[in-house]
């Protein structure tokens, strides 16, 4: 079957945001309309093989969720989570990548679905990730303060002019200042920007406790730790609030004790 049969044969039964090329290495490449955490493109490939068709995302999943980790190794637990969603959707896991085998063509538009299924559950345990990397920083700073001996509340909720209820992370308390922090941490630099516009939200609704309190500060704490900020990240949230810098301490500390 040629590529042009094949891409045939896979758009009868899908829509057309799912779109078919030849691929770079053999059969064709289907640009899916699904998308992975940092907004990147879920593409599957298929190819024949002796009347038989092969569906796989080449290991572009796995290699994704590994390019969001300062660790090279999945844990046991998030190997479980790789194996229950393949099997789940009846996905084999094949040296590393993502596969589906169909027999017949009349079938592959629903296994190229489910392949690209398969590949946003997978990729979604970056949140899993997240989630560790920042309680693993969180506990770091939490130390810190007690080190400091800086008196402070951990994930304080406060109700901002919209009406929406926001979680500073720490509310500090010295002589000079009370501060409240917002961590930002990610190992993903495709989410870093967006982390970076949800503080500035946060900061700009919740500004109206900053009326009449000169003693108050907005501030915003960057695990730089990670090669995921651009400059254009500090400067946003600048606006609204002091920046620092997790790998510079004194100057976080000079920030709380308003030095």
């Amino acid at each position: 079957m040629s590529n042009d049969e094949l891409c045939s044969a896979i758009g009868e039964s899908l829509p057309t945001l799912f779109e078919c090329t030849p691929a770079p290495r053999e059969g064709v490449r289907v640009r899916t309309p699904l998308m992975y955490p940092d907004g990147g493109m879920v593409d599957v490939f298929v190819s024949e093989q002796s009347g038989s068709y092969s569906v796989t995302d080449f290991g572009e999943t796995l290699g994704w969720l590994r390019m969001q980790s300062v660790s090279t190794r999945r844990s046991p637990k998030q190997n479980r989570m790789v194996e229950d969603t393949c099997q789940t959707l009846g996905v084999e896991l094949h040296r590393g990548q993502l596969m589906l085998r169909a027999g017949a063509a009349d079938g592959l538009g629903e296994a190229v679905l489910r392949l690209a299924q398969a590949a946003v559950r997978v990729s979604d345990l970056w949140f899993t990730l997240r989630t560790r990397a920042v309680e693993t920083v969180a506990d770091e700073v939490n130390d810190w303060l007690v080190e400091k001996e800086i008196s402070f509340d951990r994930a304080v909720r406060q109700h901002g002019r919209s009406g929406q209820s926001w979680t500073v992370d720490y509310q500090t308390r010295t002589d000079d200042r009370t501060s409240f922090i917002f961590l930002l941490s990610t190992g993903s630099r495709g989410a870093a920007r967006r982390i970076a516009e949800h503080v500035l939200a946060g900061c700009v609704d919740l500004s109206h406790l900053k009326v009449g309190q000169s003693h108050l500060a907005f501030v915003s704490l960057f695990d730089d730790t990670e090669d995921v900020w651009r400059e254009e990240d500090f400067s946003l949230v600048e606006q609204q609030s002091q920046v620092a810098r997790w790998s510079r301490p004194d100057e976080f500390e000079r920030i709380l004790l308003a030095a």
